[in-house]
């Protein structure tokens, strides 16, 4: 979920045609790959694989990566309160064993990776969600998003599906990255109706991310919001998440929450799954995706990319058909949002 600091240069070697929600076909010729040495290794922040959120979506991209161009993939997770020196040897375990693209997800290894990639200058790699001068190589690829573009819009589509006109937001960790969300969603809500109300909580504050993967804190944290009044509360959680779903199902009829990062209604647990009023997209699955293509096809070069809700990395999920009835007003606001008429703030 996570992740994006000032962008900088446009990275011209990751081409982007995705569709408005989750679609990975922006690269052409998925053809298998020709020769076998694409050696791709991908470090995960704290929750891993199987987070339902961030860290899946960046899976999502990696396996493709192995089905269609043929590449040799190894994973590993950060851990919770873990070190600096840690993420760094995490990375460069990654590249003793062969793997010459690597890709760390999450902007917690912003550092390491301007470590490990300035000492491995043969080696590819790629960030999610950090456009830091600590990570900037001209081996490294760092990939961002426009967060807070597609949270204006969840904001405004809450206050529109709210009889309360009263919304909640959890934030994982208070940093930067996860303020662009917060920042989005209460500007777009307020856009909806300048007397709306937000509560907001964060989990945890850095250095602790385990904010990322605490479903019990999440829990907890929903639950305050909906005895205070509100009837739809936003996460931007990673796996804490689940957390948040938990407490909106024993909130009782009426009450939403909104997920993040991939399409939860999709992603969640089954029962909650008709809960979710919509999900925040990032399509982190494609800028893995195009990035471990450009090293197949030997076209990469290092820099920063920001995926926006213009160009579709960033979307609304429409799963469940839940905000149909209010699609015409939102596609409004998409357009004067990416035609520049609103400018969405990135920090509260």
């Amino acid at each position: 979920m996570r992740r994006a600091l000032t962008m900088t240069a446009a990275m011209t070697t990751l081409a982007l045609g995705m569709t408005a929600c989750g679609s990975s076909e922006s690269t052409g010729g998925d053809e298998k790959a020709k020769t076998t040495d694409l050696k791709v290794g991908m470090a995960y922040d704290v929750g891993g694989r199987g987070d339902q959120s961030f860290n899946d979506s960046a899976a999502k991209g990696l396996d493709r990566a192995k089905d269609k161009l043929g590449a040799k993939i190894k994973d590993s997770s950060a851990r919770t309160g873990e070190s600096e020196s840690a993420r760094e040897q995490r990375l460069q375990s990654l590249v003793d064993g062969g793997f010459t693209t690597v890709i760390a997800v999450g902007y917690a290894y912003a550092e390491a990776v301007g470590k490990v990639a300035k000492a491995n200058p043969d080696v590819n790699f790629a960030i999610i969600d950090d456009a830091s001068k600590a990570s900037a190589g001209t081996n490294v690829a760092q990939i961002t998003f426009a967060e807070h573009e597609g949270s204006y819009l969840a904001g405004a589509a809450a206050v529109m599906k709210s009889k309360k006109k009263h919304l909640g937001f959890v934030g994982g960790v208070e940093t930067p990255l996860i303020k662009k969300f917060e920042a989005g969603f209460v500007a777009g809500a307020k856009k909806a109706d300048p007397k709306a109300k937000v509560e907001v909580n964060y989990l945890t504050q850095p250095p602790d991310f385990s904010g990322f993967a605490d479903p019990s804190k999440g829990k907890t944290a929903a639950q305050g919001m909906y005895q205070k009044g509100a009837d739809i509360v936003y996460h931007a959680a990673g796996g804490s998440g689940a957390g948040v779903f938990d407490a909106t199902a024993s909130a009782g009829k009426g009450n939403w929450a909104i997920g993040v990062d991939s399409d939860q209604a999709k992603t969640a647990k089954a029962s909650v799954r008709p809960l979710i009023l919509t999900s925040v997209v990032k399509n982190v699955d494609v800028g893995v995706y195009d990035f471990i293509k450009s090293v197949q096809v030997g076209s990469f070069k290092g820099g920063a990319k920001e995926f926006t809700l213009k160009d579709g990395g960033v979307s609304l999920a429409t799963t469940g058909g839940n905000i149909k009835d209010i699609q015409p007003e939102l596609d409004k606001l998409k357009k004067q949002i990416t035609n520049g008429d609103i400018k969405v703030p990135t920090s509260p």
